[in-house]
């Protein structure tokens, strides 16, 4: 059985009605409803009748995130042929999951010996996290969703989000074109429950297809989750303005709008950044297109880096430019391709124009500085994958997983 069922503590049931379904066939759906087992399984039931044994029955469904193409799945239920039955398709969600809040259109198809087929109408269910007692919070294309904490706290971080939002609006160009949901859990263990197989460090997920972002951020965390909303978010609306089956973004540029949209550099990744300009040190441009090392110093440098290749792009070049590189990369340009003709200039070009314009403005990091920062270089030492997230520093061990990208932040 699966784990929602035995565990009753986290089992939530909704069971959608349905109203009886007649057919000149003969065929006579008598209930298709589902019931909601988050977060482990979605179970469609079944009831129908016929003049004929029915033979055959299978459930259609589509899930509601961004594709390249129409997908429709199927799942086909298991019964012995008869005039009457009563079945059911179950989706573990061990072998695909879902995240709270995603929308699933379903409906089934049944045959009958006699050759007869009936269709029923299409319907929808919403994935949701049942476990609390949501409230909500909407202005434009963002929805929050809460549970602890008052109006103020919800209302604070959705004007946090709207100023990034308009930032990113003003600097880049871009702006949400789909529907944006964001999940506020009172802590980390809470996003844990919505997940299969969470890692226990995990404290976030951001679903870039599904526009939905779930995170933990408790009420006397709320300036670091206001930060790690708008890194996120804009990494989902970036995903939303380039989505395109032909190119994607190099790393540097994708996590580089992101921390530049957050807020200005903050001196710990400043210090990296003035660190390797006064050693010569720093990380070649191609070598940032690809997944971030997983070594502390070279990830933590990387995305010091990235932001400081945004702001000289837009700074210099300005946000009709930035547009229009985004615009190529999705049309499929290769990262020299779009570089040069946006900028006039490839990937190496930009290297040499970016490195002459850094100058420390800080104190370098020492031996002794960097032992300011223990918790972060212990945490990502322990990474063993390639990194692709920032987000702003928590004050306290945090990790925010993106679909199949991570990283571990902390001081």
């Amino acid at each position: 059985m699966i784990k929602g069922i035995l565990v009753v503590v986290l089992l939530l049931f909704l069971v959608l009605p349905t109203s009886v379904v007649e057919a000149d066939s003969g065929i006579v759906v008598l209930d298709s409803s589902v019931e909601l087992c988050f977060p482990d399984a979605l179970v469609f039931n079944l009831e129908a009748q016929s003049d004929a044994d029915i033979v055959d029955a299978r459930l259609h469904y589509q899930v509601d995130k961004m594709n390249y193409t129409q997908v429709i799945s199927e799942g086909w239920a298991d019964f012995a042929p008869a005039g009457g039955i009563e079945t059911s398709w179950v989706w573990d969600m061990r072998k695909s999951s879902l995240p709270p809040g995603a929308a699933v259109t379903y409906w089934w198809t049944i045959k009958d010996a006699a050759g007869n087929k009936v269709e029923t109408l299409p319907a929808a269910i919403h994935f949701d996290d049942n476990r609390y007692q949501w409230r909500s919070l909407t202005e434009g294309k963002l929805t929050l969703l809460w549970y602890e904490g008052d109006d103020s706290f919800a209302g604070e971080l959705m004007n946090a989000c709207q100023q990034g939002i308009t930032r990113l609006t003003q600097d880049i160009g871009t702006y949400p074109e789909r529907p944006i949901k964001i999940y506020v859990y009172a802590s980390a263990e809470d996003v844990q429950g919505a997940m299969i197989f969470p890692q226990e460090w995990t404290g976030g997920v951001a679903f870039t297809e599904f526009s939905i972002i779930a995170i933990g951020i408790s009420l006397n965390k709320i300036d670091w989750g206001k930060t790690a909303l708008v890194h996120e978010l804009t990494h989902l609306v970036v995903h939303q303005a380039t989505f395109s089956p032909y190119g994607r973004l190099p790393t540097w540029l994708d996590e580089g709008l992101a921390m530049y949209n957050q807020g200005e550099l903050e001196p710990s990744f400043q210090n990296w950044l003035d660190k390797a300009v006064s050693e010569d040190k720093l990380i070649s441009v191609r070598s940032l297109c690809s997944p971030f090392s997983a070594e502390p110093d070279k990830a933590y440098l990387s995305y010091a880096e990235s932001y400081s290749l945004v702001e000289y792009l837009l700074h210099n070049y300005g946000q009709g430019e930035m547009l229009n590189l985004l615009a190529l990369l999705k049309q499929g340009s290769t990262y020299d391709a779009a570089l040069a003709g946006v900028y006039g200039f490839d990937i190496d070009g930009l290297d040499v124009r970016w490195r002459e314009t850094l100058v420390p403005t800080t104190a370098v990091i020492t031996s002794e500085a960097k032992q300011s920062y223990p918790a972060l270089i212990a945490v990502l030492s322990a990474l063993a994958t390639s990194l692709a997230l920032a987000g702003a520093l928590a004050l306290e061990e945090w990790t925010w997983q993106k679909s199949d990208r991570k990283v571990r932040l902390g001081r």
